[in-house]
């Protein structure tokens, strides 16, 4: 009786893939970012619609950067610090989260500082970012999970493709409040780089 074979997706973030688009770079987080991570998951504005306690002091985003960075140690999750061209300051972080390697699917997470909103970066950086997952990862697809009330985040997903999959009501509760969540994906056969 012959056994079937069972494949899995091997993920394998070393060396760490440094990524560019047309004016931002991805590199991996460093120590050196804890300020621009405390300023990103510190603020009550970037934090809005993300339901996790703010980071509130330096000791705080250097914990969250190592979280990350032992993830990515691990081959099981991978984000990169944002950068614009010419720089080497943080200016956003985005990477893939929840990785299922057994169904080659991930999670898309992104969010930028607010100086940088309404300049198109969020759309180029996921663009970059899911033409390395589809590309050199080979994953299939990609959820992105998100507050029914972030509309712009649910433009940026619209703009590179994704389609709505399903819409949970008031059914997660933070902060004393229920809200929506909505679930978006994306095929790998459907993506095509905008």
């Amino acid at each position: 009786m012959k056994s079937k074979q069972i494949f899995m997706l091997q993920l394998n973030f070393s060396p760490f893939p440094l990524l560019e688009s047309e004016r931002l770079q991805f590199r991996k987080l460093t120590d050196a970012d804890a300020p621009e991570i405390l300023s990103l998951r510190g603020n009550l504005e970037t934090m809005k619609f993300i339901p996790r306690p703010l980071i509130k002091d330096i000791e705080g985003a250097l914990e969250h950067i190592k979280m990350i960075n032992d993830k990515i140690d691990e081959n099981t999750d991978i984000n990169w610090a944002v950068t614009e061209k010419g720089s080497n300051t943080c200016i956003g972080l985005m990477g893939f989260y929840r990785t299922q390697p057994e169904h080659y699917r991930t999670e898309l997470g992104y969010m930028i500082a607010p100086e940088h909103w309404g300049k198109g970066y969020t759309t180029e950086a996921v663009n970059t970012l899911l033409e390395y997952a589809f590309h050199t990862f080979r994953f299939h697809s990609i959820e992105a999970v998100i507050d029914a009330r972030h509309s712009a985040s649910e433009r940026v997903l619209q703009k590179v493709g994704f389609v709505k999959e399903a819409h949970f009501k008031e059914n997660f509760y933070y902060n004393n409040e229920f809200s929506d969540t909505v679930i978006y994906s994306l095929l790998q056969r459907n993506f095509i780089k905008n």
